[in-house]
């Protein structure tokens, strides 16, 4: 089931017709307030989220959505003419697993849905605890800690250092982390992983030295800190 909150009925219409006529269940919503109501009876596989809404901001909405246990993982593809760089780095930083601008095509649309809830689906369950130093991540618990203290990461931040870690040693080109953590190649848009890159090692402080820089290459996090 994919639920749609967006407050244009024409663009609503059009979307949920597409995705009916491409096999999948779809139900639209003009407002936070019917998306929360229809939630609270069944929880979608996926959201399509519009930023410029009556009531509240999407942003907000998605701020809700992952603070919320049963939805924390919800996939949610932003749907939205914001399409600036920072609108697109603000959308992807509070949570959304894909970003999407108007106008878009409807091919590319469905392909991305299939594509988001591929790699949801195949998430597999983590218990292991991953360290490197005083860097310690806890994916069951989606959890990290720096020398002893627990850091907030945002998702995208986290699912970066995840991955890294994941496969010490092993160096990832900047269009590498674009398909691995956004899930498609975010053209010409390699600084938004410098950003994040940056913004990730300063949360960690000390430990954020874990995250070696191959110049000309990519990223890697080393066998330990570099002093």
């Amino acid at each position: 089931m994919i639920y749609m909150l967006e407050d244009e009925a024409g663009i609503r219409n059009f979307v949920l017709y597409a995705l009916r006529s491409s096999g999948m269940e779809a139900e639209g919503f003009e407002t936070p307030s019917a998306l929360r109501d229809a939630m609270e009876h069944e929880l979608p596989d996926l959201l399509l989220l519009d930023r410029m809404l009556p009531e509240e901001d999407g942003l907000e909405v998605l701020k809700k959505l992952r603070n919320a246990p049963e939805t924390r993982k919800l996939p949610v593809i932003m749907l939205t003419a914001k399409d600036s760089e920072m609108d697109k780095v603000e959308g992807l930083d509070s949570g959304a697993d894909d970003y999407i601008a108007k106008p878009f095509g409807t091919m590319e649309l469905i392909s991305r849905i299939k594509a988001l809830l591929r790699r949801t689906a195949d998430t597999p369950a983590e218990t292991e605890r991953l360290e490197i130093g005083g860097l310690c991540v806890y994916p069951s618990k989606h959890e990290v800690f720096a020398e002893g203290c627990k850091v907030t990461l945002t998702l995208k931040e986290y699912d970066m250092l995840l991955l890294l870690m994941k496969h010490r040693g092993e160096v990832f080109s900047r269009d590498d982390l674009l398909k691995e953590i956004w899930g498609y190649d975010f053209a010409g848009e390699s600084r938004t992983v410098d950003v994040h890159i940056r913004t990730l090692r300063q949360k960690l402080g000390n430990c954020g030295e874990v995250i070696e820089t191959i110049r000309g290459v990519g990223y890697k996090a080393g066998d330990e800190p570099v002093d």
